[in-house]
């Protein structure tokens, strides 16, 4: 039976800005984009939540609904300086420790020493450290699988943690919302809910066949994390799947000529990129993102091992043509082909 901590920082990039500047604390504030450029937020604090402030919104939209907000730009150097310095006393307790962004990690702790051996010691030890020595403050969630981790790290923040113990596992997943659930986003809830599953016990009573036939491969996925099954090791070395660039534009754009002009100078930068990820796996797919002023999105790609400028202009002339609204945002990038386990070779004696 694993031990599994997953670890989130608190509102991460405001609770840095806050360390850094004290006068901030308990005004409302977030990090994000310039509300004149179309700037999103990238986070904010518990103060600007109470107004209804949350990431992802549109910074503008943000002001409005809390006239008073501090917004700062992001300083995403200081961000990684910080995300470091908090890994190394993840160090202290597991080599086992896999990344999820700048502010959250998975940590698998099963058979240590530490703390007597106990999961919950060691997060509070953890979260008590971070505090201490970062001056920020940390939520944790300890479970024996990633999912059912991840889940709990979210039930007592901020600035706690909840645990949830082999023997109570089955009865904390079924009565989990299927909104919970891994993967399962405002569309397919929507569906679930439609077809009468709310919760993950609702959807328990689904055969494999029902929910492979309604949700293809991802339906074999529900049906095991419905049920609180998730096998998935803690990977510290988990490989990259997709590397990609893209642009929210301050006006939109209009026509394909413009729109094209742009696609150029993603790819430009895409291709930097990927000279300095230097990534071993070989690309198997390219694709073009597009988000229309409506707020419609849509993704088209193709298999292309080594794709060029006249592969991305094709995709984007078939995205352009799903709509006749204005570009916002546009995307480039390529889907790296996925890393297969060799097998060992065993042998005879």
């Amino acid at each position: 039976m694993r031990k599994i901590i997953h670890i989130d920082c608190d509102c991460f990039y405001a609770s840095v800005e806050t360390r850094e500047n004290p006068s901030l604390r308990g005004r409302p504030m977030a990090v994000g984009g310039d509300p004149q450029r179309r700037g999103v937020i990238a986070t904010c604090n518990y103060e600007a939540r109470r107004f209804g402030v949350r990431s992802a919104m549109a910074s503008g939209y943000a002001l409005k609904l809390c006239p008073d907000l501090i917004l700062l730009p992001p300083r995403f150097e200081l961000y990684r300086a910080v995300s470091h310095a908090i890994h190394a006393i993840y160090h202290d307790y597991s080599d086992l420790i896999e990344p999820l962004s700048l502010d959250e990690a998975f940590l698998d702790v099963s058979g240590l020493d530490h703390c007597r051996g106990s999961a919950t010691l060691m997060a509070a030890e953890i979260r008590s450290r971070i505090e201490r020595e970062i001056g920020i403050t940390a939520s944790a969630g300890i479970a024996p699988n990633k999912f059912v981790a991840k889940i709990a790290s979210d039930w007592n923040k901020p600035n706690g943690q909840f645990v949830v113990r082999p023997e109570e596992l089955d009865a904390f997943v079924a009565a989990l919302p299927v909104e919970k659930i891994f993967g399962v986003g405002k569309v397919t809830a929507a569906k679930l809910r439609q077809l009468g599953a709310v919760t993950c016990a609702d959807l328990r009573e689904w055969p494999l066949t029902r929910l492979v036939r309604e949700f293809g491969r991802f339906g074999e996925r529900l049906y095991e994390l419905c049920r609180g099954i998730d096998e998935r090791p803690v990977a510290p070395d988990r490989p990259r799947k997709s590397l990609s660039v893209e642009n929210t534009y301050a006006y939109d754009l209009r026509g394909h000529a413009v729109c094209h002009d742009e696609l150029l100078r993603l790819i430009d930068d895409l291709r930097r990129r990927l000279e300095r990820t230097a990534e071993e796996a070989p690309i198997h797919k390219a694709f073009v993102k597009i988000r229309f002023t409506d707020f419609s999105q849509t993704t088209v790609e193709c298999v292309d091992t080594r794709p060029d400028r006249a592969t991305w202009q094709r995709l984007l002339d078939q995205g352009l043509a799903r709509s006749d609204q204005a570009v916002r945002l546009l995307g480039v990038g390529v889907r790296f082909e996925e890393r297969k386990a060799v097998p060992e070779q065993l042998s005879l004696w």
